[in-house]
């Protein structure tokens, strides 16, 4: 058993006590020490005061590197991020080594997740064999595993064909799953360095241009119309793909679409520097990007932030531009990120941040016991944030093995301060509890 006391649930109201009993939240209410437990011996007592409790976070977009590059990142270390960074949940993306294009990969990060208990680990399928997007992988197989796979995705690459990419939304749809599209038309992209504009041509870069990401969104969302199925849009990061996805679903499209933390605060006046922790896919764009997607996240156009969470060893990111891959650490900023750009300016309450980075993705993975609201009968999977609380961003202090994190030397707001699972403190005070 387990009395969280003092604290405000979505920073609402006033400071309640929450009685957690049997990973269930068992009563709400002022004082539940003396109402309801009489003698506190052998509760655990989490001095909640100042604090606000939310929802656990679910992030759909992580790359775990595990199995293949354990070098970068393993399911333990980045298990342990995500609890650091308060989620409970996270969807591990396919483009590992070997690829999780099939019933065994899948099945193995499954339970590699449940072994490490910190996070539930949801691994995402393929959904072409290898990411060639040449041939279906076996989506069935693995919606039928052990790991019950929903969310698929290539991921890395775009499912450019369109004829794969309908048979792939009518095969997701008889399997109630979501098809997770990485929008890049690769034939605009080949070579490309950067945001396609008058920065990139200044630094000698090859530009990535808005089109090649706006014309898959748009392509997608009207197979997605025509065959009913379900499409989730990754990493949305220009404008135009924010009007793409309003007058898709004006007209009834079943889409949803992720922002990532990065393109939430970057933009690419940060390549300057030529400094390659700042090289990701897609590109960071304009500050007018960037203004238009958070209003555009606050309004609910775009549903919800995912981190992207990509680890990459030194020798792939300490390196040349060209030569650098891309990616960038997210799960123990992201909070903060959307402190800084959407609670502070008012865009996003609490219970805001609670429904996109909680109630949303949970919703578009089909988690029914993740995202859920704090009542009294729902599971005790929660996070509790310190509102008023900085803290400076430090690579080599994170867990994920890796430490290119853009944020380096940032002091940003919003502190997890504990993370629970069913009942389960997994996180506390910058420490993981296994």
């Amino acid at each position: 058993m387990m009395l969280i006391k003092g604290v405000r649930l979505y920073g609402e109201g006033d400071p309640v006590d929450i009685l957690v009993r049997d990973g269930v939240i068992a009563e709400i209410g002022p004082w539940l020490d003396a109402a309801s437990t009489q003698d506190l011996t052998g509760v655990e007592v989490i001095d909640a005061d100042g604090l606000v409790a939310l929802p656990g976070f679910v992030d759909l977009h992580t790359h775990l590197r595990e199995p293949g590059r354990e070098d970068t990142e393993t399911i333990a270390t980045g298990s342990a991020a995500a609890a650091l960074g308060g989620y409970t949940a996270v969807f591990a993306m396919a483009n590992t080594d070997p690829v999780a294009d099939n019933a065994v990969i899948v099945e193995h990060v499954w339970r590699r997740g449940r072994e490490v208990g910190l996070v539930d680990v949801h691994p995402v399928g393929a959904v072409t064999v290898g990411l060639h997007g040449e041939k279906l992988a076996e989506l069935g197989t693995m919606a039928r595993s052990q790991a019950n796979v929903r969310v698929f995705s290539d991921d890395g690459h775009c499912v450019a064909d369109p004829l794969i990419m309908r048979r792939a939304l009518e095969y997701t749809k008889a399997l109630d799953g979501v098809i997770a599209q990485h929008a890049e038309e690769p034939r605009l992209t080949a070579g490309a360095q950067a945001h396609e504009g008058e920065r990139a041509a200044r630094l000698g870069l090859a530009g990535w241009p808005a089109a090649a990401e706006e014309s898959i969104v748009a392509r997608d969302c009207l197979l997605a119309k025509q065959t009913g199925a379900r499409l989730h849009v990754c990493h949305v990061s220009t404008s135009g793909t924010v009007d793409v996805l309003r007058w898709a679903k004006e007209r009834g499209t079943k889409v949803s679409a992720e922002v990532t933390p990065h393109h939430l605060l970057l933009t690419d006046e940060r390549l300057a520097t030529y400094d390659p922790v700042n090289k990701v896919n897609p590109p960071l764009r304009t500050e007018s990007d960037v203004q238009v997607l958070r209003e555009a996240l606050a309004e609910g156009v775009v549903d919800c932030v995912a981190t992207d969470h990509a680890p990459h060893a030194p020798q792939d990111k300490d390196c040349e531009w060209s030569a650098a891959r891309p990616g960038m650490l997210g799960l123990q900023t992201a909070l903060s990120i959307v402190v800084e750009t959407l609670v502070r300016p008012g865009l996003l309450d609490w219970r805001g941040v609670a429904r996109v980075m909680s109630e949303k993705p949970a919703e578009i993975a089909g988690l029914p016991d993740q995202g859920r609201p704090l009542v009294v009968g729902e599971p005790a999977t929660l996070t509790l944030v310190d509102p008023h609380a900085r803290w400076t961003v430090r690579g080599t202090e994170l867990a994920s093995i890796a430490g290119n994190t853009p944020f380096e030397g940032m002091e940003l707001p919003g502190v997890v301060r504990a993370t629970m699972l069913r009942g389960r403190v997994t996180a506390s005070d910058g420490k993981v509890r296994p």
